[in-house]
């Protein structure tokens, strides 16, 4: 599938981007002839260079041979046209994982949003087409707040899935494809993160509202949903994983534990939803099943064709629908080694 492919990942050194590369170089799809790191943070690319030579410390040496290795570094900005154009003239296959997603920043810095998250996948398409580029699969990470979006984070989503699904119409040679999933466990910027860090300095352990519901899924489950995405989606198509949701005061308690810890209801952040949805009513009609995921399929009428669909979904896929018990949402944490006692001190945690 991946073998003897130039990969280029945007948004590389990420929490997502870290699990993706390494299975990446797994070769589990195949053997890669080069997997390039994009983006605009050195001493993220310099860490992370680091680990992957088994280097605890270094000076510049570690860059000299930079492009000739497997897993090559190259600074650049999503947000600028010509770091794109140079980054893409020789990938086959691009993952954008370039985002800015934390939604109260989002709320506070919009333009800021606009521009990394759809103007940076305007710059891939752009690129693509100007240039008559060769690039075979361009996959975009999208979120379950792009889904009748209600915050910035989720509107600027929402716009760079149609830019990256329409692309498929100006490039023809091009399989441009989305994923689209909920909370992932423990990811940078996360309440996991959170919860811990509080836990730690004894509490309170803050939560918006007791009603409030999330998908969750691993790192892994994320890259395995991208990774099904490249397999078996089809032009235009978006995939969803299926998941479990659960309360988020649930995963607080569920931390605490029997500890003496005050679970302080803080009331709900600036654009926050108290559900999150993953298929809204309006694309269940035109989503399907394929394995253990759904695939939406495009919306306009020139991509997806005019057969006849058999949807499993009736109406929106809600994390409102299938909440898992304290005893499932302990299991689902401890398999995934998120439990308090499995995590580093609350000081070394803030370095990480």
């Amino acid at each position: 599938m991946l073998s003897g492919k130039r990969i280029v990942v945007t948004g590389g050194t990420g929490s997502l981007g870290k699990v993706l590369v390494r299975r990446l170089l797994s070769g589990e799809l195949g053997r890669p002839s080069k997997i390039i790191v994009f983006s605009r943070d050195e001493a993220k690319q310099h860490t992370m260079r680091l680990a992957y030579q088994r280097r605890e410390t270094a000076t510049d040496e570690v860059i000299y041979h930079n492009f000739e290795e497997l897993l090559q570094f190259q600074i650049g900005d999503i947000r600028d046209y010509h770091s794109v154009s140079a980054v893409l003239r020789n990938a086959d296959v691009v993952f954008n994982a370039a985002a800015l997603k934390q939604v109260p920043t989002c709320e506070y810095f919009p333009y800021e949003a606009v521009q990394t998250n759809i103007s940076g996948a305007e710059n891939i398409v752009r690129v693509i087409r100007e240039h008559q580029l060769p690039v075979e699969t361009v996959v975009g990470v999208s979120t379950d707040k792009a889904c009748k979006p209600v915050n910035v984070m989720g509107m600027t989503k929402a716009i760079q899935e149609r830019i990256i699904i329409r692309a498929n119409l100006d490039c023809p040679n091009t399989r441009f494809i989305c994923v689209r999933y909920g909370n992932v466990l423990a990811s940078r910027g996360s309440v996991i993160p959170l919860f811990h860090y509080q836990i730690r300095r004894g509490g309170p352990v803050t939560v918006t509202t007791r009603e409030m519901t999330r998908f969750l899924l691993s790192l892994e489950q994320a890259v395995d949903t991208i990774f099904a995405a490249v397999k078996y989606g089809e032009r235009g198509e978006t995939y969803i994983p299926r998941v479990p949701s659960a309360r988020v005061v649930d995963v607080a308690e569920v931390l605490i534990g029997d500890r003496p810890i005050q679970t302080l209801i803080s009331g709900i952040r600036p654009g926050e939803k108290v559900h999150e949805i993953l298929v809204s009513e309006e694309e269940a009609y035109r989503t399907i099943e394929r394995g253990d995921y759904y695939a939406i399929l495009p919306m306009l009428p020139e991509l997806r064709g005019t057969a006849s669909l058999e949807t499993p979904l009736t109406k929106e896929y809600s994390s409102a629908d299938d909440v898992m018990s304290k005893p499932e949402l302990a299991k689902l944490l401890g398999q995934n080694h998120l439990l308090v006692e499995d995590q580093p001190a609350f000081e070394d945690a803030l370095v990480a």
